[in-house]
């Protein structure tokens, strides 16, 4: 499974992998039950294992499941205005705000063990000095270190904090109208200006280097994504705090993965390694660019 988003964490400390299994299933995924919208949990990351890591050399991929209860707000309403008519028929009177509320919730009692249910995983990769979580929402992202937190009685991640910000290292690149390393500039740009209500441009499949793009820059306006190539393997959007967004993963790295495999799971085993491989190369360089580690 090749990830397609990215927020990393830094890693002071790797969990050993026994502990990391044994402390996760102890926080097994069980779906909602009763009255609960919804239930998270630590289930088998892939079809090649019963635990909860999936371990490939020193990576260890890991995945969080939630599930929550489904009630279209149409369903609410329209079971609630009938009981309101039948009120108003029978009794004669008028439903006051209070007692609405109270008919809600009970017809939400009454829905919830019969809702839909809504699936979604949330996986991590562990790697050396990064943790890489597979989507661009911040949010979810701390939802699986809270979790993770949770399960291991803590664990010391944070977010990657450079010297110099990527914004400044972007905008740079695209007044330049060159990356630096190993990487070159793709074709997508997205840049704010300053002030209280700041204007803000998204460029999409064009060149970089014309005039009209990088005047954006010269006028005063900030980077804040850039489409970008990693040694001719992997595309992506960097953002302002280090999120990878809409990741491809070239021709050759794909062929690679393929041309060592002769399974399922020897595909999934080198697409680890290789994802890992290249993830930690790309977080590694932009961190030395930018300057090293905040103190």
């Amino acid at each position: 499974m090749w990830f397609k988003q990215v927020t990393p964490f830094r890693l002071l400390e790797l969990p050993e992998k026994r502990y990391l299994d044994e402390s996760l299933g102890n926080s097994w995924f069980t779906e909602p039950q009763g009255l609960d919208w919804f239930s998270e949990g630590f289930t088998p990351p892939n079809a090649f294992t019963d635990l909860a890591v999936f371990e490939a050399q020193k990576t260890m991929l890991i995945s969080l499941m939630r599930e929550e209860k489904v009630l279209p707000s149409a369903a609410i309403k329209h079971k609630l205005d009938e009981q309101i008519i039948k009120i108003q028929a029978h009794e004669g009177r008028n439903v006051g705000r209070k007692e609405k509320q109270e008919l809600r919730e009970a017809i939400i009692d009454d829905l919830l063990p019969k809702s839909l249910i809504k699936s979604s995983r949330t996986y991590g990769l562990f790697a050396g000095e990064w943790l890489f979580v597979d989507t661009a929402n911040r949010r979810k992202a701390e939802n699986l270190l809270t979790k993770l937190r949770e399960a291991l009685g803590g664990l010391p991640a944070q977010q990657p904090l450079t010297r110099q910000s990527p914004s400044a290292l972007m905008t740079n690149w695209l007044l330049r109208g060159e990356a630096q390393g190993l990487f070159v500039l793709d074709s997508d740009v997205t840049l704010v200006g300053a002030g209280d209500v700041a204007p803000k441009v998204k460029i999409s499949r064009k060149d970089l280097t014309a005039e009209d793009v990088v005047q954006h820059a010269k006028n005063g306006m900030t980077v804040t994504e850039l489409g970008l190539v990693w040694n001719g393997r992997v595309a992506f959007i960097l953002t302002q705090d280090l999120t990878l967004k809409r990741i491809q993963w070239l021709d050759v790295v794909q062929e690679e993965a393929e041309g060592s495999c002769d399974d399922a799971k020897s595909m999934s085993y080198a697409t680890q390694l290789l994802m890992e491989a290249a993830l930690s190369a790309i977080l590694g360089e932009l961190v030395d660019l930018l300057g090293g580690w905040q103190e």
